[in-house]
């Protein structure tokens, strides 16, 4: 199922100020880089966990409605199911209230339930289906679990230690384990 991002999350799990702290940095000449680092480790984290860390929304589109009546929604944990639109073959869309669906959100990925059948049918081959999603664990930073923001902090300064994308032995400079573990009991598994 594809999904776009519509609208990204206003801040990041680590400050700059705390991660500066984290790398023992007092000077501001490489704030613009920690910050990049912040957010690109950030966007690696919640796509190896199929996660969003801080709220955000996102548009996920199907074709059709699954037989089995329940649909996954990614990425985890969602927190509103804000819209739902079935497009007609002239182009239309019609709005169902996100009322009239069922949300089990325990499981990881929360998954969306209905009544099959009960559903009007996409006139449209692809993308006839549109659900708009807000999902994250909230928008302050304290509200995103500790373990990942110390899996952000410790890619952040590995990053920063080994800027250049080939190690001096050749290799290419891979994640640290310590984050892989610290990631790997958040990952949202796909059966």
């Amino acid at each position: 199922m594809p999904s776009i991002l519509l609208t990204a999350p206003a801040g990041e799990p680590i400050s700059l100020a705390d991660m500066k702290t984290f790398l023992r940095i007092e000077h501001s000449d490489d704030d613009a880089t920690i910050s990049a680092l912040i957010a690109g480790a950030r966007i690696h984290i919640e796509a190896q966990t199929r996660r969003a860390l801080m709220t955000q929304s996102w548009r996920l589109t199907r074709d059709v409605w699954p037989g089995s009546g329940r649909l996954p929604l990614l990425p985890a944990p969602l927190r509103t199911l804000l819209a739902v639109r079935v497009f007609r073959a002239d182009g239309t869309a019609q709005l169902l209230d996100p009322a009239g669906f069922g949300i089990d959100r325990i499981a990881a990925p929360a998954v969306l339930t209905f009544e099959r059948g009960a559903l009007p049918a996409p006139g449209r081959i692809a993308g006839g289906i549109e659900l708009d999603i807000e999902a994250g664990y909230g928008a302050a930073a304290s509200d995103v679990p500790e373990p990942l923001r110390q899996a952000i902090r410790l890619l952040v300064a590995h990053w920063y230690e080994n800027r250049a994308l080939i190690a001096a032995s050749g290799e290419v400079a891979s994640v640290p384990s310590s984050v892989a573990g610290l990631i790997a009991p958040s990952r949202v598994i796909s059966l």
